[in-house]
């Protein structure tokens, strides 16, 4: 199988999303050859040019980091949400469902209502609360209606050291704190942070071992945003105040979920190793 994996070529969309980099450079590291194509390079929203790309380039499987992940912007930009995590997924996996070849995409934990106490497995009915989840939704039905070999992560919270600061939590807590004394965070947001290499390596292994459909992948266990915030700057030694918030506090377009842990279907490390790895891996 190793062999054959190496022979392989992975055609990569959303090139500068967490999960592309991360699942990038895992390929690097195998030896196994890829193309990295970003939106101006090819734009999943369009049919055409997505039959056109495989086509040339004739991969052994897709694995799509493009998406729309700004969720308050979502609520005024529906059709650009859409187009990004409904359609452009729906695209690939027609293409690669005619060219007969495994598709790697990804939805989120947002198609959930929040609920629920215990984390969400992937037998639980979902019942998304804003445009975001909604066009993550769409996507997912999308997919299993238009391919047989693909697997379809949700993930939830996801963090890296590369890729931009805005759809990073990590991030850019380090960025408020490094100009402030006082922050105030959420505690009645809780959800499982998913670390970017790790669930590349959670959805190479899945790949490897043929192991198709829908999975959960992220870190185990859960918290909420104060929780993830205070293991964080307590690591790089932040000398500010770190204050408990409610979510009403903080006027936002759209609405979350207060609980959307999910159940992981792929053991991965606690949640607090990984934020450690991180932020040691970011050379603070």
């Amino acid at each position: 199988m190793g062999r054959t994996l190496k022979m392989l070529k992975f055609l990569i969309t959303g090139k500068q999303g967490q999960l592309s980099l991360a699942f990038a450079e895992l390929l690097k590291t195998r030896g196994i050859e890829f193309l990295a194509l970003g939106r101006h390079d090819l734009d999943i929203s369009d049919l055409n040019s997505v039959r056109r790309v495989i086509a040339h380039y004739k991969p052994g499987a897709v694995f799509n980091g493009a998406a729309y992940n700004d969720v308050d912007k979502a609520e005024e930009n529906r059709e650009t949400a859409f187009l990004a995590n409904a359609i452009g997924p729906k695209n690939l996996a027609l293409a690669c469902a005619e060219m007969s070849i495994p598709l790697i995409t990804f939805s989120t934990d947002y198609v959930f209502d929040g609920k629920k106490s215990a984390p969400y497995t992937t037998e639980d009915p979902t019942c998304p609360l804003n445009a975001y989840g909604e066009s993550k939704l769409a996507g997912e039905i999308f997919v299993h209606e238009s391919c047989q070999q693909f697997i379809l992560a949700r993930v939830s919270w996801v963090f890296g050291e590369k890729g931009k600061t805005e759809s990073n939590f990590l991030k850019k807590l380090l960025y408020w704190a490094s100009s402030n004394k006082r922050l105030r965070i959420v505690d009645d947001q809780i959800s499982s942070p998913s670390f970017a290499p790790d669930i590349a390596e959670a959805v190479y292994s899945l790949f490897k071992d043929g192991k198709w459909g829908l999975s959960h992948l992220c870190n185990t266990g859960f918290c909420s945003r104060y929780d993830w915030a205070k293991i964080a700057l307590q690591t790089v030694n932040w000398s500010g105040e770190l204050m408990r918030a409610k979510s009403r506090e903080f006027r936002t377009a759209a609405q979350r979920p207060a609980f959307s842990a999910l159940r992981s279907s792929y053991e991965l490390p606690s949640w607090e190793e990984s934020t450690l790895r991180c932020l040691s891996n970011l050379n603070l």
